[in-house]
């Protein structure tokens, strides 16, 4: 893509739109200077690049369980110079690369699937059947985008690699295990990321954006993504036969209780201006049509953006469930948060935020670079952030053009993260995402 139009302005590079046809990129003064040396690195690694995302792809791993993956980028950091450390929080890698004096710049990817049976139909799909935890067997699908995070990560080591002579500082390069979980990050973290290598002055992560077209980048500045929790709720009653209710506590009736009282946390108990979710998404009770269970199990996913409305849900959730217990005259339920799965909100550091974004607008055009809203979901990134460095994550399209506009005016939603039927555009979005993530670290260690 960079050498189809012979380096032009890049949004006519990354067929976002026919601009200037014919004018070379480095004759155009808004691009940043090594666009075209950039460009020329991506076009000679992009046929190896292609080949390492088709066999992430189809060589998905759990979180927790991403041994191989590991093993993949620390090798492809190796034969790049960086000296590297292996089984940092678990399958954690970490590569350091100090060339001279100047800035420490983190760049991060994470490399966990999904438990999700791939049904995109691509030849490379994934095929991978493995059992999870709980002994039930799943399949293993990058339906989140951390292969084309992985990809991206390596095709930005190449590039900065071959550019030695235009950077000085230290690069971190981290290869993060089990983001999907939350857990990564803190598991790094505490092992001592920032202890025993050199601490970032900035850190840098790009994530796949499902609904947006590629060649395109969104971002927030500011508060990106909310703090996510998972609790577990057992709730306990008293078995015995369908026929004789009156002989048991029926905690499927005394669960659906609490399921409908949990959702007055948020229209009743938060303020409307602060955003809050509190989802039922599993529940488990029960054997047969006629025999009351002894108890039933609920799994809730809870969203918010502020620490002080976070305590109140989790309290309020605590709460609910023993006060529905005692009005049912069953035994106290079981309520456990996991404090080892929280992801604690996003928050993109303006000041880097502008700077980043003013490099990206010269790169792919105003039109090209958008603004979205904070959203609802989690990225454990946000921990690097809560330690003291100043973070940047950015979105990164992965949709064909025409695709994205019909989907619009059909008024139809294209398949989301985590979806099964999840497809990103390979080319251009991984030169895309190359470039970007490359010209970025170049303007925060260029000489």
């Amino acid at each position: 893509m960079c050498r189809l139009r012979r380096y032009m302005l890049a949004v006519a590079v990354f067929g976002i739109g026919v601009v200037q046809i014919g004018r070379s990129a480095a004759a155009d003064s808004r691009l940043p200077p090594l666009t075209p040396e950039v460009c020329r690195i991506i076009d000679r690694e992009y046929p190896s690049l292609d080949a390492l995302y088709k066999h992430l792809h189809t060589h998905p791993e759990l979180s927790y369980h991403e041994e191989q993956s590991g093993a993949r980028m620390a090798k492809e950091l190796k034969e790049l110079g960086f000296s590297v450390t292996e089984h940092l929080g678990g399958h954690g890698v970490v590569g350091i690369l100090k060339n001279g004096d100047g800035p420490t710049v983190l760049v991060r990817a994470d490399m966990d699937a999904l438990p999700v049976v791939e049904r995109t139909g691509l030849p490379y799909s994934s095929k991978v059947r493995v059992r999870d935890k709980e002994g039930n067997e799943v399949g293993v699908m990058h339906a989140c985008g951390h292969d084309i995070h992985m990809t991206c990560w390596i095709g930005t080591a190449r590039v900065l690699t071959s550019m030695k002579d235009r950077w000085k500082g230290t690069l971190v390069f981290i290869g993060q295990p089990a983001e999907e979980v939350g857990a990564g990050a803190r598991m790094m973290l505490d092992d001592g990321l920032f202890k025993k290598f050199p601490r970032p002055d900035y850190a840098l992560a790009l994530h796949c954006d499902s609904f947006r077209p590629h060649g395109t980048i969104a971002f927030t500045e500011g508060l990106a993504l909310a703090n996510v929790d998972s609790v577990d709720i057992l709730v306990k009653g008293k078995g015995g036969h369908g026929s004789a209710p009156h002989t048991t506590i029926d905690p499927i009736v005394l669960a659906a209780r609490i399921v409908l009282d949990l959702q007055t946390l948020v229209s009743r108990e938060t303020n409307p201006t602060d955003p809050a979710v509190v989802s039922v998404g599993s529940i488990h009770g029960g054997s047969k049509h006629n025999i009351i269970p002894n108890e039933v199990k609920l799994q809730i996913t809870v969203r918010s953006t502020k620490d002080s409305v976070r305590k109140n849900l989790l309290d309020g959730i605590k709460r609910i469930a023993e006060a529905a217990a005692a009005g049912a005259g069953a035994p106290a339920p079981v309520v456990t948060v996991h404090p080892e799965e929280f992801t604690p909100a996003l928050l993109n550091e303006p000041k880097l935020t502008r700077r980043i974004t003013g490099l990206f607008r010269e790169l792919l055009g105003d039109d090209n670079v958008t603004e979205r809203p904070p959203v609802m979901g989690g990225e454990d990134f946000s921990r690097y952030g809560r330690a003291g460095v100043p973070i940047f994550m950015y979105f990164l399209g992965t949709q064909a053009p025409e695709k994205v506009a019909a989907a619009e005016k059909e008024g139809k939603s294209l398949p989301s993260l985590h979806s099964d039927s999840f497809a990103p555009v390979t080319e251009p979005t991984i030169k895309t995402g190359v470039l970007t993530m490359s010209q970025a670290v170049l303007s925060l260690m260029g000489k």
